[in-house]
């Protein structure tokens, strides 16, 4: 399956720090809010993401696969933290393979968030691990009400609490032109539904995308730090020619090799808070997410009465 993504993250107006962390290298895509201050939630955010970049390279990511290094997060998050307070939320996604058929393995522990563009509409995917959606859940609230609760930022599951990650797993079959977003809560907080989908249905390309959702949060008061992960499936096993199935494989297989040559993920510790592994054939993911994203131009939070959603200034993203 050919992949393309676009990825940003900001630590907002009021933040002194960005504690969020996101993976985007094929095959596994996801974002981790880090919970604790610069000495815990941002340690546990980087910890996830280096414990994942293990599936980069791979055509696929099996379910145990994804599983091993939720727990290998959790064991290293204990060992490194000691008795510091911290922890992080996961939401991502891993392409996988079931019977020969591509699939959408999507994870999920906290409140951080999987949506998926379907026929114009926008469907969430996870559900959040957090008191107002156990309200929610029991009646007790409606889902405006969670916008304004008090508690409304509590959560009760994560990485790195003491017990072992206990997330939440769906499997999706892949269609061509399916469009994902992972994003931090800092970006729900902000952004209402309408706002995100017609964002994700007027900007074609998922880096203009992931910008603009990232520059509008932060413009409508940018109050959390904000991280969001945009995927589109550019075309599926069955779509592709056998010569760019063969490049494609070609492609996966020189990451790997760089990989084991250069012993691992490495990392550029210089730049705190670096949010992707790299290699000898690519740079960092994204931007270090103790600086903003690059910049884009303002613009006012889009509402279907405006019309289409005013692109932001072209960015790269990535494909594979």
């Amino acid at each position: 399956m050919h992949t393309l993504w676009g990825s940003a993250t900001d630590r907002g107006r009021v933040r002194s720090l960005n504690e969020d962390s996101l993976l985007a290298c094929p095959p596994v895509f996801l974002v981790a809010d880090g919970m604790g201050g610069h000495d815990a939630g941002n340690v546990a955010s980087r910890i996830v993401v280096d414990a994942f970049s293990a599936l980069v390279g791979h055509d696929t990511a099996t379910p145990d696969a994804v599983h091993d290094a939720f727990a290998n997060a959790g064991v290293r998050m204990r060992e490194t933290l000691g008795a510091r307070l911290g922890g992080t939320t996961v939401a991502g996604v891993a392409v996988t393979e079931v019977d020969g058929a591509e699939y959408w393995l999507i994870f999920n522990i906290g409140d951080s968030r999987v949506y998926r563009v379907s026929d114009g509409s926008l469907e969430q995917v996870s559900v959040d691990h957090s008191v107002v959606q156990e309200l929610i859940d029991t009646g007790e609230i409606t889902v405006a009400d969670a916008r304004i609760h008090p508690e409304r930022h509590v959560i009760t599951r994560a990485v790195g609490t003491g017990s072992e990650p206990d997330p939440d797993y769906w499997l999706l079959p892949v269609a061509a032109h399916d469009r994902l977003m992972l994003c931090s809560d800092g970006l729900t907080s902000e952004l209402d539904d309408p706002t995100i989908l017609q964002a994700l249905t007027t900007l074609d390309d998922p880096q203009q995308a992931a910008d603009w959702l990232v520059g509008a949060a932060v413009e409508a008061g940018g109050r959390d730090n904000v991280t969001v992960v945009v995927v589109d499936v550019a075309s599926t096993r069955a779509d592709l020619p056998i010569d760019d199935a063969t490049v494609t494989r070609g492609s996966l297989e020189r990451i790997r090799e760089q990989r084991h040559a250069a012993g691992g993920t490495r990392w550029k510790e210089e730049l705190p808070g670096e949010t992707g592994p790299r290699s000898a054939l690519q740079p960092a993911v994204v931007a270090p997410a103790t600086a903003p994203v690059p910049p884009r131009a303002p613009a006012p939070v889009p509402t279907p009465a405006r019309g289409p959603v005013p692109p932001p200034p072209p960015a790269p993203g990535g494909a594979a």
